[in-house]
């Protein structure tokens, strides 16, 4: 296992950011511009952290326009749902692996 780098605890509170986000939405916002200032300067396993983050961040606001568009046509509703819970197995599946102190799986996945 690697060693505690002090950028963990930082992306965790991304995700944590991140999981508000719905609620809160400008935690989103903070969580990426975080998530950039952060990414250059931690080890390799943790900069695949930072990377998902910001993909996570960028392909969600990507769903929900979408989602938020086709709401006129009602199926949006139900895209807009579907994002809240890729959003949340994005986080979870996240927090997991930082966790365990590997990096993420497949990072340039649009999906989960």
């Amino acid at each position: 296992m690697a060693s505690k780098d002090p950028n963990q605890s930082m992306a965790k509170t991304i995700y944590i950011l991140y999981l508000v986000s719905p609620a809160v939405p400008l935690t989103g916002l903070i969580g990426v511009i975080l998530a950039y200032v952060y990414r250059e300067k931690s080890e390799d396993w943790l900069y695949s952290h930072f990377r998902y983050l910001i993909r996570t961040f960028w392909i969600g606001i990507f769903y929900t326009v979408i989602g938020i568009f086709t709401s006129f046509i009602l199926i949006g509703y139900l895209f807009l749902l579907f994002v809240l819970v890729w959003l949340v197995v994005r986080c979870v599946k996240g927090l997991q692996q930082l966790d365990q102190q590997v990096e993420v799986e497949n990072t340039d996945s649009w999906m989960f």
